[in-house]
């Protein structure tokens, strides 16, 4: 089988252990393990859970305790629903797995992330990009959706809240989709590992698996739970849908790590603190980049409603790596090409981090772009 290489992680392979200023991550700031220990007061117990722990395999699917939480997340799913995954990266694999034979009709967004369109490409699938713009606010065309959308149709592929763009659909939007879904018989997945880092209200998105019988959500504590270093994640959807899943899970997982999946269960535990401490992050640092953008007269967006990135526009003859190679060279500063997601003449910038080193890299970012102007001129 081939398949692409995988864009955006070829890029932060190469650069984000080295960079100075990382505006390229995409997690909300990582937590330490002290900090988790701190929000739920085990940091002097918890070796009293952890040293009787015998290192098995654990629970092939996730622990109930984990998964009970995982079901907790969302509006009308229980443990039977819920698989736990090698990641949101390793949920998103299995289900292209379970669901894409060749020949099938599939439909991804882009931008998205790449694994939505590569994998199932590579399978042989009879794939079709809907293109997000901003005219219509970087959600997808209902109208061109339909069009896409014939009978017969196997899966339709989303990311909400959408990477790189920070586009939120809401409940009324997705529940549009869910009706051209419905009409054509076609699966819904939803990468929703975003979910949770809303600008208003809870945080929280509608979840297509709260929304559509076929409805298929994929999630992780990496992003909005500042915990990318347990790499783990889950599948949530029909029990029959979990099942075939399974069946592909035994011959590449087996089971996550026990303490991985310990961890998961601590932090979830003690969900409304981290999505505290989240929200004070995702929303303090959009409004600092925001009066950024509104003084640098090279650069706009459509301003994200969620997420943890944003799309810049930025209005100079060179191309996007060129940009964000020659940005690093000369700042220390790293961002994510457009080039890299298949939206050149774009860049991806993640917010979420110390706020800081955020500070910093706009400022450096600042004074590259009058460079670069006066170069041009």
């Amino acid at each position: 089988m081939k398949i692409r290489n995988f864009g955006v992680e070829i890029w932060m392979n190469r650069y984000e252990t080295t960079c100075e200023w990382n505006l390229a991550e995409t997690c909300v700031e990582s937590l330490t393990v002290e900090e988790l220990l701190d929000m739920a007061g085990k940091k002097d117990t918890i070796l009293s859970e952890l040293l009787p722990m015998k290192l098995t395999y654990g629970a092939i699917e996730g622990s109930e305790r984990l998964r009970k939480l995982v079901a907790g997340l969302y509006e009308k799913q229980a443990v039977e629903n819920v698989v736990i995954t090698h990641g949101a990266i390793g949920a998103n694999a299995l289900v292209h797995e379970t669901l894409v034979e060749p020949g099938d009709r599939v439909i991804s967004v882009l931008p998205t992330y790449q694994q939505h369109y590569s994998i199932p490409e590579s399978f042989g699938a009879d794939l079709h990009i809907l293109k997000l713009t901003e005219k219509t606010a970087f959600l997808p065309d209902l109208e061109e959706l339909k069009l896409l959308a014939t009978p017969g149709t196997k899966l339709i592929a989303l990311n909400n809240p959408n990477n790189p763009t920070g586009s939120l659909m809401d409940r009324a939007y997705l529940e549009k989709i869910v009706e051209i879904a419905r009409a054509c018989g076609a699966w819904i997945l939803c990468d929703e590992v975003y979910r949770g880092t809303d600008q208003q209200g809870d945080g929280m998105t509608a979840s297509i698996a709260d929304l559509y019988e076929k409805g298929i959500s994929t999630g992780s504590m990496s992003k909005t739970w500042s915990l990318a270093g347990l790499r783990l994640g889950w599948i949530v959807g029909p029990a029959d849908l979990l099942h075939a899943v399974s069946i592909h899970r035994d011959y590449n997982t087996i089971s996550v790590g026990m303490l991985d999946d310990h961890f998961a269960a601590i932090a979830l535990e003690n969900r409304d603190k981290i999505l505290a401490r989240s929200h004070a992050i995702t929303r303090t640092n959009l409004a600092i980049l925001s009066d950024w953008i509104d003084g640098e007269p090279l650069i706009s967006w459509i301003k994200p409603k969620s997420g943890t990135t944003a799309l810049l526009k930025y209005d100079l003859p060179i191309s996007s790596e060129e940009f964000c190679v020659q940005l690093l060279e000369r700042t220390g500063v790293m961002l994510t090409p457009g080039s890299a997601m298949d939206m050149e003449g774009y860049l991806r910038i993640g917010y979420t981090n110390d706020v800081d080193v955020l500070r910093e890299g706009l400022k450096r970012m600042s004074q590259f772009l009058r460079e670069m102007q006066a170069r041009a001129a």
